[in-house]
């Protein structure tokens, strides 16, 4: 397919997934990930929480409550986007939505409604009006396109339920993780067509100049150096050219981070964030599939590049 038109010196809106960090006693090390959340905010990111990144998938509901308290505490106003998580959940979806997108409105946070089993085998139409269900009673939320590479019951949306879900306007954008550069394309035209607004947030971490085309982006990749990230997205706006050397290095993270096992790619990010300083321990989820202690040469080499980089840039 033809993609749509570049757009330079445009403003990147960016939201990154914060990495939950584990202690060596494998729990939740909830005073590091305090410290990544105001470091997302610091460096100019909305910070996205109870995300894939944040192993939501894997934490109780108890668990989540208490990230999500966490984060309201800490916001003070600033914005963060919440993960509405309702897999394993017995009752309607649209009710049990509701019930997570008002909690997370009333802890200051804009909820994104994350795939679940329930809905993964309804009809398009159907799926459209689970999302108008909860647009009755939420004033602002975000739609989410996950692979199943991701999560088994992720789902991505047929493109005439794009445009259905376009026409609700309490939904103001949506994150595709399709990991396909032409679905997201496609997204993009009808979007620039029907509603200039609505926000696509890529988050295809092995394409991360997504950007380049209209996309803003919610990334896991983000996550691993959130600094880089908005020194690039100035650069950009700037029509810095050195966008292009900062792009490649942190696309060359993603391609190394995120390959097969793709969810491994958070132990990834806490051996990054544990060799940059940042957290205690490497330790992932105690669920969660690990990568090779080898891949820490390449991570430090990188982890060093990309700190040059963003120094030159300031």
């Amino acid at each position: 397919m033809t993609p749509p038109n570049i757009q330079n010196r445009r403003k990147i809106e960016g939201i990154s997934a914060v990495l939950l960090p584990f202690g060596h006693d494998l729990k939740p090390d909830l005073t590091s990930y305090a410290g990544l959340v105001e470091r997302t905010w610091k460096a100019g990111l909305t910070p996205a929480v109870n995300m894939d990144t944040g192993y939501t998938n894997l934490l109780t509901p108890g668990e989540r409550a208490e990230i999500l308290g966490l984060v309201g505490s800490l916001a003070r106003g600033r914005r963060f986007v919440a993960g509405a998580f309702i897999e394993g959940l017995d009752g309607d979806p649209a009710r049990l939505y509701r019930r997570e997108c008002g909690a997370i409105a009333c802890a200051g946070g804009i909820p994104i409604l994350f795939p679940c089993s329930a809905i993964q085998p309804m009809s398009e139409a159907a799926l459209v009006n689970v999302f108008r269900a909860v647009a009755e009673e939420c004033d602002e939320f975000l739609g989410f396109e996950l692979g199943q590479m991701f999560v088994p019951f992720g789902r991505i949306w047929e493109l005439e339920t794009f445009r259905r879900l376009l026409e609700i306007p309490q939904l103001k954008g949506a994150k595709h993780s399709s990991l396909s550069r032409d679905l997201e394309w496609e997204r993009l035209m009808v979007r620039d067509r029907s509603r200039p607004d609505f926000k696509i947030y890529t988050g295809n971490d092995l394409a991360i100049d997504m950007v380049m085309w209209g996309s803003d982006y919610l990334l896991g990749l983000s996550a691993f150096h959130v600094e880089a990230f908005a020194a690039r997205d100035r650069m950009w706006e700037a029509g810095d050219s050195r966008f292009h050397e900062l792009n490649d290095w942190l696309q060359y993270l993603g391609m190394l981070t995120f390959r097969p096992s793709v969810p491994a790619y958070k132990h990834s990010c806490a051996q990054f964030l544990h060799l940059r300083g940042l957290i205690p321990t490497s330790e992932p989820h105690p669920h969660n599939p690990r990568r090779p202690d080898s891949d820490l040469p390449l991570l430090e080499s990188i982890a060093h590049r990309l700190e040059s980089l963003v120094a030159a840039a300031n």
